[in-house]
């Protein structure tokens, strides 16, 4: 099975020292995000967990800690993306983060590591000639650690509408501009773009539409068939054919605060939830609470490593 630690925070960023304690001890308890005293435990046994999933935009916390993660297979997102403080206030800079995801993906090897490049909006500032710049600048310098590269257009949520005021939906004229460039520019530098959850627009220039957490990115890391049940092959919206179920993370705990955030509504709740960590206990965020009901979940491995010829 596929362990998801990124769709909710970062885990990498804020909570490596937790996340390697959750290992050692080999379980995690997540919290039902809309019923919180609905509990799931999670092994984390190798033996049952194929591959475990990030998403970060500062995955350096995380190095020293890279021989606990040696029994699993891996996959990393990093996102890194053109932006300063006015957005990202508290993501590292872009520069450290490119020589991080070299450096990662020295580690990993290229077929478990992809960059996002997402969410992409754009306003006076951010332009869209800014956006082909900056992107070239960046593919350029991540040439050969990376054969992904996934791009998304800003989403207005009701949480974006209330942290970032002044977003606005990226126009379909726009997204094809951009797209395109992207899809050429990426090509030069051996990379494939994957939109996320946009339909197939930008198909037929090239783009593979086809997902960017999918089953097929999980086995190239892993290096054999997954057997995935029906019931985990989630769907987002009809146009996501990722595998978004299982994330051991928490809403309204990232501290980047970036403004375009699904996950966080406030940050002054993030400040407060993240007071209430710590780092020994099985849960991200606080401690077992009276009315808590927990079931283990049902997990086996998902691994078919019988050979396969092609006819």
């Amino acid at each position: 099975m596929i362990i998801q630690t990124g769709m909710r925070t970062d885990i990498p960023a804020f909570y490596s020292k937790w996340f390697l304690r959750r290992l050692e001890e080999g379980f995690v308890l997540v919290r039902n995000p809309y019923n919180p005293s609905q509990v799931t435990r999670y092994s984390l046994n190798p033996e049952v967990v194929d591959l475990i999933s990030f998403c970060s935009k500062n995955p350096a916390p995380m190095f020293p800690h890279m021989s606990a993660l040696k029994p699993y297979g891996q996959y990393w997102f990093v996102t890194i993306t053109p932006y300063g403080k006015d957005i990202e206030p508290n993501v590292p800079s872009k520069e450290k983060v490119m020589e991080d995801f070299k450096h990662l993906s020295k580690i990993v090897g290229i077929n478990s590591i992809g960059w996002r490049y997402d969410p992409i909006l754009i306003n006076d500032v951010y332009t869209v000639e800014h956006h082909f710049s900056e992107f070239s600048r960046m593919a350029e310098n991540l040439e050969g650690y990376t054969n992904t590269c996934v791009i998304s257009f800003i989403d207005i949520y009701k949480k974006v509408e209330r942290n970032f005021p002044d977003a606005r939906p990226v126009s379909k004229e726009d997204r094809l501009t951009i797209g395109r460039a992207f899809i050429d520019i990426a090509s030069k530098h051996k990379m494939t773009i994957r939109p996320c959850a946009e339909g197939n627009e930008l198909q037929p220039y090239g783009a593979d539409c086809s997902g960017c957490m999918t089953v097929n990115t999980y086995e190239t890391a892993l290096g054999f068939h997954l057997e995935v049940p029906r019931q985990s092959k989630n769907q987002r919206n009809g146009e996501c054919a990722c595998l978004l179920g299982t994330d051991i993370g928490a809403y309204d705990t990232c501290a980047h605060l970036c403004k375009y955030c699904y996950a966080n509504s406030d940050p002054s709740l993030v400040k407060i939830n993240m007071s209430k960590h710590d780092p020994d206990s099985p849960f991200l965020i606080g401690n077992s609470e009276p009315g808590d009901i927990i079931h283990e979940a049902n997990q086996k491995s998902w691994a078919d490593r019988q050979l396969r010829l092609s006819l």
